[in-house]
């Protein structure tokens, strides 16, 4: 035993260490987690299916007119659904024209055609979308047009009226709710259905029930049939108008009374003015019984128009179709080369959307509401 103690007590020793304090680390935060990818959602479309429809936006004799949303991209059409209704000889003839007509054409104030689709029985024809109409936008309370605004849409106008006569097209229905804007105040001139190509070396007959009444030049007003694009200028000077006041400046209720409309402001067409008027068909029918003056400068210089805008209005709403203006002249006129201010495209894009349909809707709701007031 004594061995064994002797043996322990000679193992060498190690004298104890003290215990190192214990440091606090500090342990970084985990990151927040990331919020989830965001993923667009489709709408779910029938097979073969590729426009989502989102609203309405205009509607008439041709079909309707519909805000849509491409299912593949996203991007934002519309739709002019051909109505089909009441065709014995298969797809309607003014359709047809359309299609060929817009096929051919490529100008920043002339609508695109995107493409044409089938769909459940019905053809439309996709458009480029815009968010407004002229009718529309002059009919939104809370918007007011600078001359140069006005003055750029004007130009923007006749420059699409000079790219389509260049192009031997008669648009033949130019009025506010045809000419669309996009909210960066770009113009385009839409609606082609009673658009027709002709002759340059000879004018055609066509039919004068042509172009909505308020926007219709008085030789067709008398029974012209033979015509050129002289038709579309007195249009296009109708929207001058237009835009100067905010309202079509010619009313009529019927043919008759929509020449009486025009006279009282420029006042009876005289021979010397217009030597061809006797010559057309309804000339001694609807001849006038007594004798206007033109009163068109003394109700329009100043508050509408300055003496540059004048002068080509009444070049543009000359009687005598021979003497109205070109398009392509019009561009060079002083109003729009010399006279200050400039042009200056309108930002529409804070004015939501406006077409002829709102300014309709609106007008009934006011309608609705006086007589709701009256009633009571």
């Amino acid at each position: 035993m004594q061995s064994l103690l002797a043996e322990r007590n000679s193992i060498p020793r190690r004298s104890a260490s003290p215990i190192a304090p214990v440091k606090h680390v500090a342990i970084p935060a985990s990151p927040p987690p990331a919020p989830p990818p965001v993923v667009e959602v489709r709408p779910t479309l029938p097979p073969g299916e590729v426009y989502e429809r989102l609203a309405c936006v205009g509607e008439g004799t041709y079909g309707k007119v519909y805000k849509a949303r491409n299912a593949e991209d996203g991007s934002v059409v519309a739709m002019k659904r051909i109505r089909m209704e009441g065709e014995k000889d298969g797809f309607p003839v003014t359709a047809m024209r359309e299609i060929k007509l817009l096929q051919g054409l490529k100008h920043e104030n002339v609508i695109g055609l995107v493409e044409m689709m089938v769909s459940k029985g019905f053809v439309y024809m996709i458009f480029e979308y815009m968010e407004h109409d002229l009718t529309g936008l002059l009919a939104k309370p809370d918007l007011t047009l600078s001359p140069a605004q006005k003055k750029s849409l004007n130009y923007q106008m006749l420059d699409g009226l000079a790219y389509l006569h260049a192009h031997s097209i008669l648009h033949r229905d130019l009025k506010g709710s045809n000419i669309l804007l996009d909210g960066r105040g770009t113009l385009k001139l839409a609606d082609f259905g009673l658009a027709r190509f002709y002759s340059k070396r000879r004018k055609d007959d066509y039919t004068n029930r042509v172009i909505t009444l308020w926007y219709r030049g008085p030789e067709l007003l008398l029974g012209e049939t033979v015509y050129g694009p002289e038709v579309d200028i007195w249009s296009a000077g109708c929207i001058m108008l237009e835009l100067s006041t905010g309202k079509p400046i010619f009313q009529g209720r019927d043919e008759i009374h929509q020449l009486e409309t025009i006279y009282e402001i420029f006042g009876t067409p005289s021979l010397s003015a217009w030597p061809t008027m006797v010559e057309l068909p309804w000339y001694e029918l609807v001849r006038p019984k007594s004798t206007l003056p033109n009163r068109f400068r003394e109700g329009f210089r100043g508050k509408y128009l300055t003496d540059a805008g004048l002068d080509l209005a009444e070049q543009l709403l000359a009687y005598d179709p021979a003497k109205r203006v070109s398009a392509a002249d019009a561009l060079k006129s002083r109003y729009f080369t010399e006279e200050e201010p400039g042009m200056e495209k309108p930002d529409l894009g804070e004015h939501g959307e406006w077409h002829e349909m709102d300014a309709k809707a609106t007008r009934r709701k006011k309608r609705e509401a006086a007589g709701e007031s009256a009633g009571r």
